[in-house]
Parts: C-alpha cells; sequence; structure tokens
C-alpha cells in the first residue's frame, strides 16, 4: 500500500493507477479534473509538498509519504481559502472546468510571491487553458485575494 497526506489526512493507496485516477475514482473528489492526459491543459493540477504539479500521469507511487492537496483542502463551504472567496467574488469562472487547476497552481505561486503584478501572474498560469475566456476575471481574483492574503 502506497501512504501518503491527502487534504491533511493520512490516507492509503494500492497503487498502480495515477494519482488524478485515485483522487477523482477512489477518493471521490471532484477538484481536480482530466482534462488532456498528457499534462498540458492544468485542469488536473494539485499540489504536491506545496508546489503546484500536473495529476494526470503522475502515478500514485510517486507521491509515497508526500503530501498532496487539492482544491478541497485548501478551504471549507464555511471557512473558504481566500482565494476560492476572490473567484465567487468576481465570478471569475464561467464553467469551471479549469478553475480547479487554476487556483491551487495560483495558490502556490501566491506562497512564493504574495504580491505579483499582471504579468507575472500571467506567465505563472500560462499552462492553464481556460476555453470559456475568463482570463481576465480570473487574473483579478487572484490579484484580489492576494491584497487580502497580504492584509
Amino acid at each position: 500500500m502506497i501512504t501518503f497526506t491527502l487534504n491533511g489526512a493520512e490516507i492509503a493507496h494500492p497503487g498502480g493507477v495515477t494519482l488524478l485516477h485515485a483522487l477523482r475514482g477512489d477518493f471521490l473528489l471532484n477538484g481536480p479534473r482530466f482534462g488532456c492526459g498528457a499534462e498540458a491543459c492544468g485542469a488536473c493540477h494539485v499540489l504536491l509538498e506545496g508546489r503546484s504539479v500536473p495529476a494526470c500521469a503522475l502515478p500514485v507511487e510517486a507521491v509515497a509519504g508526500r503530501a498532496v492537496t487539492t482544491l478541497e483542502g485548501l478551504g471549507t463551504r464555511a471557512a473558504p481559502h481566500p482565494l476560492q472567496r476572490a473567484f465567487l467574488e468576481e465570478q471569475a469562472g464561467q464553467c469551471g472546468f479549469c478553475l480547479s487547476g487554476i487556483i491551487v497552481t495560483a495558490a502556490a505561486f501566491l506562497r512564493e510571491n504574495p504580491a505579483p503584478d499582471e504579468e507575472a501572474l500571467r506567465v505563472a498560469l500560462d499552462g492553464h487553458l481556460c476555453r470559456c475566456g475568463s482570463h481576465n476575471r480570473i487574473i483579478r481574483a487572484i490579484q484580489r485575494a492576494a491584497e487580502e492574503m497580504r492584509a
């Protein structure tokens, strides 16, 4: 059995599948999504030891003994993460398919860069595809959350 920490809880999995498959199919988490399966769209991103990584091709065995955080682990309905709150307030998504990956990537990015400019945010999110064209609202939401997190 492969043991790792998932959203703060120690768990075990038999392995033999991708992390995304385990998260969605075995642990019933809806945050990370299957988009392309080739680590190119960003929909499946999770935090691995605080770093944003694609989960669609990452074997469960690669996270043994490590901490994985999904969108569900960032905040709760009662106490949402500042990014989750800002995305709602800015109405930053339309279909929402890409948002989980974008939000976890933004969380990792803001930890390293608490006061980014717009260009830095756009570079950090370059690997995330939003087919609805919500990019400007997404950037505004991340900037709003960054301000709140610095206050």
